[in-house]
């Protein structure tokens, strides 16, 4: 038996990535570090399929038909540069190596020119969807060496989702770490989502009272409309799950309030910053489950800071419904800046992501699956160069109905203390973004005044710098003016 895939690291999303190639027709060879997995798989799961377990590297390049094609489902990072390492030992000119995990997309840069180098082909690509995904058919994002494209889109498109007409929820992003950015500023959407939606609870849960039962049904609700989505689906799901543990409680209750994070949400906020592009709700996001994990201090600054005490006498019933309109508001600003964010690095990496493409991918699989993610596709098909998603009539209408209720929200969450980051966030930047001019004027004048760093005129033509000698006592000598 020949294999056509080799599949390096047998956790939670290789095992069942193996699965879903076996089940669609493919014959995979696998090798994992820990051996005694290998056995435990091949004599478990995947019994009597056509899964070869293999013991060394080299019996797993020895099990695959020519031109190799061989994944690594392992750690990101340091990991991966010593699995790669090994291969560029044993494959051969033309084989090809696909990293499927998450990976920084400036690793994947250096790893590719690394195996081109050698004659190998390099694939970086983004699978999102978890271990159901994994299985049942995920949300796959390739980048990497164009001319690795043709021998690897059968198999990855086939074992993708599949959304609308059959079609995968996968396609050749670009060259590079292109594929592996869009994973990126997925998953950055992804904490974004979270977030959200933790506010949108916390407000239910400390501001309206409501119970897991009320909540539970309340997302069920919400997961017929617009909100349709993949995390309010499972947010439903998780309200509802009693402890068995602890009778008569829910597991959602007994979890440590700390978040963890693995830092794919850290590099989309620095790499917006690196563009210098505005993705605010994500960094918010992200600096969210860093305050969570301050967990000792914060329980010491409950006992002495000050601050509102609950005290919300409003309409239950209208303010649920604007709180649902703040979460669905902000939840399109999110969307809105990770696609900006994605055109200016295709821009700057020339990539030439077709952004229209990136959104279908995220239409199926993935964990942030959500019922407008078509109309994102619809608004860059009608306009691939669309500045903001804010502009296009479906995303304008839609916000623009929510947003009293956003307002109400915002305000609502400081008059009773509630923290609400990310909705916050996400209204700054609506209205930042809408205001035909902001004080960076007067922010521009302190510049000029205590470093002489210049400004443009509102009355001259941009790119004309000016500087004024503010006190009398400086000289015409200006700064040079440049931004990073």
């Amino acid at each position: 038996m020949t294999a056509e895939l080799g599949l390096i690291g047998l956790a939670v999303m290789g095992e069942n990535l193996v699965l879903n190639f076996e089940s669609n027709g493919f014959t995979v060879a696998v090798h994992n570090r820990t051996t005694s997995k290998i056995d435990n798989f091949v004599n478990g799961r995947a019994k009597g399929k056509n899964i070869i377990g293999c013991a060394t590297v080299e019996d797993l390049v020895k099990a695959i038909a020519k031109p190799r094609k061989v994944m690594l489902m392992v750690q990101a990072g340091k990991v991966t540069d010593i699995w790669i390492d090994k291969l560029l030992g044993v494959l051969e000119k033309g084989d090809i190596i696909i990293d499927g995990g998450n990976s920084q997309f400036t690793d994947t840069d250096r790893r590719m020119a690394t195996c081109n180098a050698k004659g190998l082909l390099y694939v970086g690509t983004g699978v999102s969807g978890g271990e159901e995904g994994a299985l049942k058919g995920p949300s796959i994002m390739p980048g990497g060496n164009p001319e690795a494209w043709p021998h690897v889109k059968g198999m990855l498109q086939k074992i993708s989702a599949k959304v609308g007409d059959n079609v995968p929820c996968c396609d050749w992003l670009g060259s590079g770490g292109a594929g592996h950015y869009v994973k990126m500023v997925h998953n950055g959407v992804e904490y974004g989502d979270m977030q959200l939606i933790c506010e949108a609870y916390f407000l239910m849960k400390n501001v309206l009272g409501m119970s897991n039962a009320e909540m539970k049904d309340t997302f069920d609700e919400w997961n017929k409309g617009d909100l349709d989505s993949y995390l309010i689906e499972i947010t439903r799901d998780i309200l509802g799950k009693a402890d068995e543990e602890q009778k008569g409680t829910d597991v959602v209750d007994n979890i440590l309030d700390t978040a963890g994070q693995k830092g794919t949400g850290k590099w989309t906020a620095i790499n917006a910053l690196d563009l210098g592009m505005p993705l605010t709700l994500i960094g918010e996001a992200v600096f969210a489950r860093c305050l969570s994990a301050q967990k000792a201090e914060r329980v010491a600054a409950s006992k002495v800071l000050q601050g509102p005490a609950v005290n919300f006498k409003g309409d239950k019933v209208k303010t649920l419904v604007a709180i649902r309109d703040a979460l669905f508001a902000s939840k399109l600003v999110s969307y809105a800046q990770g696609f900006v964010v994605i055109k200016k690095a295709s821009e700057e990496y020339k990539w030439n992501i077709d952004l229209g493409s990136a959104a279908l991918m995220w239409r199926g699989g993935c964990i942030i699956r959500s019922k407008f993610l078509g109309e994102i596709k619809a608004a860059f098909d009608k306009k691939p160069d669309l500045d903001n998603l804010l502009l296009d009539d479906f995303f304008k209408t839609k916000i623009h109905a929510a947003q009293a209720g956003w307002r109400e929200v915002c305000c609502l969450a400081i008059q009773q203390g509630i923290p609400c980051p990310a909705f916050q966030s996400a209204l700054a930047y609506y209205d930042g973004y809408r205001c035909e001019r902001l004080p960076a004027n007067l922010l521009q004048a302190q510049r000029d005044y205590f470093g002489a760093h210049q400004y443009e005129r509102l009355d001259k033509p941009r790119g004309e710098f000016f500087h004024t000698n503010w006190t009398g006592r400086g000289a015409s000598t200006a700064s040079s003016t440049y931004n990073v």
